[in-house]
């Protein structure tokens, strides 16, 4: 917990002799620290997790440090919104690095906030029947019960917000560029 020293810190990968984290146990001095998690269930019921941080406890290792890895080797994937980036055509992956594409005029991300509808993976990967062209993406909110066609293409900021009960079905081939597209659209084939 020394936020002094460590002031970026994520330990997604830990490399540790179990001899020194044996010896710690045994002794007893294996000090760790309680991390408070106020969470929902699906059901609406809130629940407290109780954790404790396996990369906090580098406090009790003498000579222990920390590397940061730059994001061109590591793109964390914590919620959809991440999954959609990395699916995207925004990065590529060769010789084992990530990198942003060529393509992409400029280099930051885009801002992409995706409602409940898209929490869940599962949920998240029926609605999509290919991933959308973001390449010249800025910002993007999806919200409701929305669902991508094939071919997409998002541009600039765009905002889908499906009213509570409707659905939202982005054409295959869309171009959306600077758009807000709200309330209900159903396009069927016949």
């Amino acid at each position: 917990k020394c936020v002094k020293k460590f002031k970026i810190f994520n330990t997604n990968n830990l490399w540790i002799s179990l001899k020194a984290i044996k010896e710690r146990v045994v002794t007893g001095t294996l000090e760790r620290d309680v991390i408070v998690n106020h969470k929902a269930l699906d059901d609406g019921r809130n629940v407290i997790q109780l954790e404790t941080a396996v990369g906090a406890a580098i406090k009790n290792f003498s000579g222990a440090f920390a590397i940061n890895v730059p994001r061109s080797r590591f793109l964390p994937v914590k919620h959809t919104s991440d999954l959609l980036l990395v699916m995207s055509n925004l990065y590529n992956l060769e010789d084992g690095v990530i990198a942003m594409s060529p393509d992409r005029q400029f280099p930051s991300t885009p801002l992409i906030k995706l409602g409940p509808d898209f929490k869940r993976i599962q949920s998240f990967l029926k609605r999509f029947q290919t991933i959308p062209d973001l390449l010249e993406l800025d910002h993007l909110t999806v919200t409701g019960d929305v669902y991508f066609g094939r071919d997409v293409s998002l541009r600039g900021t765009v905002i889908i917000i499906a009213n509570h009960g409707e659905r939202i079905d982005i054409p295959s081939g869309s171009l959306l560029e600077n758009k807000i597209v709200s309330g209900n659209l159903r396009i069927l084939d016949h």
